[in-house]
Formats: structure tokens, C-alpha cells, sequence
């Protein structure tokens, strides 16, 4: 199961309903603290109501009483989005508070060093936030009492802290001409330097934040100190929401020096050996230690990293922060400011305004029969079977559920799971927010393969591929993937399909595409072979555990339109109000075209790629008049022109269509010209059909994975061992759900 809690509403579809059922707090199965849900059924004339996941009878709360009609339903069922709806929210009473809740408090943490200055990153990320609290310019901005242009809800606060060797405080306070700095020197034992006017509202205190964030840049090019003492920074920022919980944006564009400084470790020697797993995981316990500190304050961290040239920053070390507490990596690895300035702006732009919770609970409840096995995601779990904690949560995180049978199942029953996710919203409200999933049950298995759902599927496997890398070589979990699709395809094959004859490949129908996800998944920057830095492997392996479905199909297999053949009526509307897509092409060279042009969208990145031959025309239409070569184009644009041609407008609005299908990247284009620019390694990469990265291609992956198939089916494949320790799980049974 993939669970994305927080996911944004489709177009369409009505507002989660939130519930207050006052001091008492909604109704709960007394054994097993399931919550009321719309399956569970009502007996005794509406005074007892039987729990779905463990059959157990409670008696009704009077309060919560309503007489049952001829049919066996309440008569008020109609009346009770708990009693209708699959996913609800409930308000709670003070029992499932660990802090008083406050609106949620963002402290935005700036390098200011020497590096970051000279990159022109300080800049960006200046720009970037006053776009993330009042708009880029381009839309009426938040003023105090305006409530439908504020970017964030009322009762959010927001503050600033700079930092090189020393780390710099700012009183915001409404009433200032401008912000006050207050400078803390103790690296050793960091402390908060201000008693008030750190946390402030953004919309009160525009004027002070505005020219705050202009003169940043101005400021700090002056000093140029080439030291970033980020532990500390992050240890201050603790103590400013130790007592309640919030969300930290952290911008970093060196290695960290002073207390926690983290040195050099890559060495392309010992890449694809059994030590490169070291470089995978943070051996620093300061960094360690400060992220558990995080976790369990209810401190989100989201991470601008920005490595100008490529240099390392050691990403598994400092991005460890923002894994274990549930917030996002954002890298660049190859940071130029003049390309990549409005990616960086539109993100952190995103990362402060998507909806988040903070102080975060989870936890997943099942039917008798079934029991949960493990989780897959950024988070922290003390133990077996025990909540996951978050710091932070936010729209584009997902979390994988694998569950196991701890008995028989009855065919005449349904399969009943609940997750409940206890937060604190932006706002400053405690609520659970109730998931709640049916399944039938059938006894043949025939039935479950027609309706599997493949996207699910792909992300649970992944993200356990990408929770194994700190115990397992990268050769061993590559040989794991293949084994898993032999197995599944093999399994299918047995018992479901022994009508054909043996020598054919037989597919699931409802698992076409699965085994190009996993040759994909293969070739993925977290698993290939051969040399990958291992900042962009950690990155990636880091992405691939909080990916959602929709993200992660993207980034497995990307989105490639020709642009040089579209027809007229592509990327307009059609007659029923939906954009007309272009059909995407198959990701393999022998589909492109001498003098074609085509967008690549792999959800993280879209590049523009442009055959040497391409059209002048073309290229004016898209571009501008004058713009009629390949060498007349900068290699810094990153969005086009707003022309009048047709050709633009249709590629604008295919490009405003992809920034609607994705997580938390943005959409902005980055030229790869063929012959020109380095980006066309990039776009030979993404050619995942094609024999690249380390693997071969999908026609012979398909010999591959159907030879295993019949020597399976003979008897005489030799299984890898995959060391899985399921015999650790059975223990899960014994063990009681805690309170909430």
C-alpha cells in the first residue's frame, strides 16, 4: 500500500470534511483504537457498533446515539461524513497533544559565506522566499487583513537566521523601521540570542522582511568569509522550536565547517565495492544526534544544496537531517546561477506553501488476519510495530505499507485497513486525518491479478530497494529487483496462466509495463553499476523513499513529446475543457527523428532536446525572431518567451500541464542541444529502452527475465540468496497497538 496522507485534491473533488467531536474526541474502537469509519456496522438498535478490523462490540457513547432505521443503518448516516466518507478528519481534545498546538512556525536558514555569495545562490534564495510569503511579482501580494492573497495560513509565523562563522539573528518585529542583527558566537554551545520578534507575521511585518531579504546579498558580498558552520546554525534553530515543533528551510552552498565539520569522503575507488556503502550512510554522530533532536521536537527540515562545479557536500551526512525528519532534499548538483535561478526560486516557493503538518504521528491498522510488516519512507521508528514518528509532513511525502498474513482470511469478508495520521496543520489546529480502504477478498488469486495495481506494485518495491542500501551492496539489490520480477511473472505463470503454451512469455495484463519499471529501476542514479557520485546516489535513494505513484512512474519511465510534429489542436483544450496531450513516444534513440524537437519530463527535471537539423522556423517560433540556430540560443534559458506563435503558446501550456502532474520539482526547461550541451547525456540516460547506465536494453532485459521464467518453471533456477529476515515479523502479532 502507498499511503500519501496530505496529497493534494484533483480538480473536482470535494474538501476533506474536519470533525469536532469536542473533549470527548470521536469515537474509537475500545480494543484496538480503530476510529469510526463508514464500515463499521451499528447492532442493537444503534447501541452497539461492531469494529471492522477486529469484530469487537462497544457500546455506543450516548452522545454519539442515533436510532437505526429498517435497513440496519443509523438514521442519521446521511448526516455523518464519518459514517460516509473514506478519508476524514477529526479535531482532538488535549489527550493527543504532546504541545500546545500553534500555527506553523518556518525559520529559513541562509548560507551566507563566501561560495554561496559568489554563485550567485544567496541571491536565488533571497528572491526565492519573498516569492514563497508575497508572490513573484506577477500576482497581487499578502497584505495585513487581505486573507485571499496570503500565501500562508493565519496564525503561521515565519523568521530569519543567517550564517557563516558566526550565525546571525533578526528581530523582524512589525514596528521597526528595519530588522535588527544579533550576532551568536558560541559555535560550542549554540543558544538563541532573541526573546521576541524571531517568529513574526509575514504579512504584519512586510515592509521589515522585504528589505531584510534585499540587503541580504549586498551585505554579505562585502565580507566573503569562506566558512559555513551549518550544525550549529541547526542546533540554534532547534532551540527556537523546541517548545513548538515547526518547520526549518535550510540553504547550504559549502561543506560544513566548525563543530560538525564533514570533510572529503568520496573516492571513486571504492565505487561498486562492498565500502562504498559507507559513503551511503553518516558515520557523524554531532549530525546524528542533532537529527534525532529534530525528529523529536516535531522539526521538519526541507534542504537547498547547492554544489556549484559539482563539488561534494556530503549529502548523506547533512541531508540525513531532512531524511529522518521527514522533510526533502532539494539538490543541485551543478548549480549556475544563471540557468538554474528560477528552479531554485519556484521550489523553495513550493516547499513553504504546500499544505504541511508537523509533530507528526502515523500509524496503519488492518483486519484480523493481516498485520503489518513494515514501513517504507523517511521517518523514525523506534521499534517494531511501533508509530512512525515525523517532524514534518507535507502534500508530495508518501510512505509504503507491506503487510503480511498472520492467519486465514474469510472470502466472505472484506479486507479493512485505516491509517490515521496525527498532526498539528499549518494553522495550528491537532487533528487526525483517517484513511480508510476496503478490499475484497477472494480465495483463487485470479481476481487480485486482474485488478493489481501496478503503480503501487513499482513503489513499494522501490522504496524497499531504497531502504536496503546501508545493508546491502548495490550488485546484490540490482540481482534482488530481477529476482522479484522472475518471481512474479514465474508465480503468474504457474497458476494462472497454464493454458498457453510453455515456451511464451505470458504478462499479467494489468502488469504490462512492470518489468521496464524494474530494468528502470535498475538504471536508476540510487542502483546502477559503474561510477555515480554518491551525493546524487543518496540524493536519489532518499527521493525514491518519500516518492508518491505519480511521481515515481515519472521518474522510472519519462514523459517524451515530439514538439516538431504536434498537431494544431495539441496543448489546447479540446471540446470537453481538457488539454489535448500529444501522444508520448517510447523512451528509445530509434524513435527519434533527424531534425525532430522534444520535451523530456522525468518529474524532476525537462529538458528541451533539439536535433542538430532542426527547423530555423521552429526554433523562431519557439524562441523569438532572430533565434534561428542552435548556436544563437543561451545555454542558461530556462523557460521560454511568451510569443504569439502557435507553436509557443502549445508548448507553454504542455509545459503548465507537467507542473500540474508532479511532486515537488519545478518545472522549468534546461536546453540540450544535440552536439552542445552536457544535458544531452542527461537525455541519452533517459532513454531507458536503449542498452545505457550499466544494463542492458529492455528487448534483451525481456530475454533475460523469460529465460529465468522457464528455467524456474523446469526447475532449475538457481535463486540468489536475499537474506530477508521475515521470520523477525512474526513477533509483530504479539504486540498491542499503543493509545492513539
Amino acid at each position: 500500500m502507498i499511503l500519501q496522507p496530505l496529497a493534494p485534491l484533483d480538480p473536482g473533488e470535494q474538501p476533506i470534511p474536519v470533525l469536532d467531536f469536542g473533549d470527548v474526541g470521536p469515537p474509537r474502537c475500545r480494543r484496538c483504537r480503530t476510529y469510526i469509519n463508514p464500515f463499521m456496522s451499528f447492532r442493537s438498535g444503534g447501541s452497539k457498533f461492531v469494529c471492522n478490523m477486529c469484530t469487537f462490540p462497544n457500546d455506543t457513547p450516548p452522545e454519539y446515539f442515533a436510532p437505526l432505521d429498517p435497513s440496519g443503518a443509523r438514521v442519521d448516516r446521511m448526516q455523518r461524513p464519518e459514517l460516509m466518507m473514506g478519508t476524514v478528519e477529526f479535531t482532538v481534545p488535549k489527550e493527543y497533544w504532546n504541545k500546545e498546538p500553534v500555527g506553523l512556525q518556518t525559520l529559513f536558514l541562509i548560507d551566507v559565506s563566501r561560495e554561496s555569495v559568489h554563485r550567485g545562490f544567496l541571491k536565488g534564495v533571497c528572491q526565492g522566499i519573498q516569492d514563497a510569503l508575497y508572490g513573484d511579482g506577477s500576482e497581487p501580494s499578502g497584505t495585513e487583513g487581505d486573507e485571499s492573497t496570503r500565501k500562508l495560513p493565519a496564525g503561521a509565523k515565519v523568521g530569519i537566521v543567517t550564517y557563516d562563522r558566526e550565525v546571525q539573528f533578526y528581530n523582524l518585529t512589525a514596528t521597526l523601521d528595519q530588522a535588527h542583527m544579533m550576532v551568536m558566537t558560541d559555535l560550542e554551545e549554540p543558544f538563541v540570542p532573541l526573546s521576541e520578534g524571531l517568529f513574526v507575521d509575514p504579512y504584519e511585518s512586510k515592509s521589515v522582511i522585504t528589505s531584510l531579504l534585499s540587503k541580504i546579498p549586498s551585505v554579505f558580498s562585502q565580507i566573503k568569509n569562506p566558512e559555513s558552520a551549518l550544525l550549529p546554525t541547526l542546533n540554534s534553530a532547534l532551540s527556537a522550536l523546541q517548545a513548538t515543533g515547526g518547520k526549518i528551510v535550510c540553504a547550504m552552498a559549502s561543506l560544513p565547517t566548525g563543530p560538525g565539520a564533514l570533510s572529503m569522503r568520496e573516492d571513486p575507488k571504492i565505487h561498486g565495492t562492498e565500502a562504498e556503502r559507507k559513503l551511503f550512510s553518516t558515520e557523524n554522530p554531532a549530525w546524528k544526534k542533532t537529527a534525532s533532536k529534530l525528529a523529536e521536537a516535531g522539526v521538519g527540515v526541507d534542504l537547498f544544496m547547492a554544489a556549484p562545479g559539482g563539488t561534494y557536500l556530503d549529502v548523506a551526512t547533512v541531508g540525513h537531517v531532512s531524511g529522518l525528519t521527514g522533510g526533502e532534499t532539494f539538490f543541485y548538483p551543478n548549480f549556475h546561477a544563471p540557468r538554474d535561478l528560477l528552479k531554485l526560486r519556484n521550489e523553495i516557493s513550493h516547499a513553504v506553501t504546500r499544505e504541511t503538518g508537523y509533530q507528526t504521528l502515523m500509524k496503519v491498522r488492518c483486519s484480523n488476519g493481516l498485520q503489518v510488516s513494515a514501513y517504507h519512507g523517511n521517518f523514525v521508528q523506534h521499534t517494531l510495530g511501533a508509530d512512525l514518528e515525523i517532524g514534518g509532513i507535507d502534500a508530495d511525502k508518501a510512505i509504503g505499507v507491506l503487510f503480511s498474513y498472520d492467519g486465514k482470511l474469510d472470502p466472505k469478508l472484506d479486507a479493512h485497513f485505516q491509517a490515521a495520521l496525527l498532526y498539528t496543520s499549518a494553522d495550528g489546529q491537532r487533528r487526525v486525518r483517517c484513511i480508510n480502504v476496503v478490499a475484497a477478498v477472494n480465495e483463487g488469486g485470479m481476481e487480485t491479478m486482474k485488478f493489481v495495481d501496478q503503480d503501487a506494485v513499482v513503489a513499494v518495491i522501490a522504496k524497499e530497494a531504497a531502504s536496503k542500501t546501508l545493508d546491502k551492496t548495490l550488485k546484490d539489490i540490482r540481482a534482488n529487483i530481477s529476482e522479484k520480477t522472475v518471481d512474479i511473472f514465474s508465480g503468474y505463470r504457474k497458476i494462472f496462466s497454464g493454458s498457453h503454451p510453455p515456451g511464451q512469455l505470458v504478462l499479467p495484463e494489468n502488469l504490462k509495463e512492470f518489468s521496464m519499471y524494474m530494468l528502470s529501476l535498475v538504471k536508476s542514479r540510487a542502483f546502477k553499476g559503474g561510477n555515480e557520485s554518491s551525493d546524487r546516489r543518496v540524493h536519489d535513494m532518499r527521493m525514491i523513499r518519500s516518492f508518491g505513484c505519480t511521481e515515481m512512474s515519472l521518474y522510472l519511465y519519462p514523459r517524451i513529446i515530439p514538439v516538431h510534429n504536434m498537431q494544431p489542436e495539441d496543448g489546447f483544450p479540446n471540446e470537453h475543457g481538457q488539454l489535448q496531450i500529444p501522444p508520448s513516444l517510447r523512451a528509445s534513440f530509434s524513435r527519434i527523428e533527424e531534425g525532430g524537437a522534444y520535451l523530456i519530463d522525468n518529474g524532476q527535471a525537462v529538458l528541451l532536446w533539439l536535433h542538430a537539423q532542426v527547423s530555423p522556423n521552429l526554433l523562431e517560433d519557439l524562441f523569438g525572431p532572430g533565434h534561428d540556430s542552435l548556436q544563437g540560443l543561451s545555454a542558461n534559458t530556462s523557460s521560454l518567451p511568451v510569443l504569439e506563435t502557435h507553436l509557443n503558446a502549445q508548448v507553454r501550456n504542455l509545459l503548465q500541464y507537467f507542473s500540474t502532474v508532479r511532486g515537488s520539482k519545478s518545472v522549468t526547461i534546461q536546453l540540450a542541444r544535440q552536439g552542445m550541451d552536457g544535458a544531452e547525456y542527461e537525455f541519452a540516460r533517459l532513454l531507458l529502452e536503449d542498452r545505457n547506465n550499466e544494463a542492458q536494453s529492455y528487448v534483451d532485459w525481456l530475454v533475460h527475465i523469460h529465460r529465468q521464467i522457464n528455467m524456474e518453471l523446469a526447475g532449475h533456477r538457481k535463486k540468489e540468496d536475499s537474506g530477508e529476515s521475515s521470520g523477525a515479523l512474526a513477533s509483530l502479532s504479539a504486540m498491542r497497538a499503543p493509545y492513539w
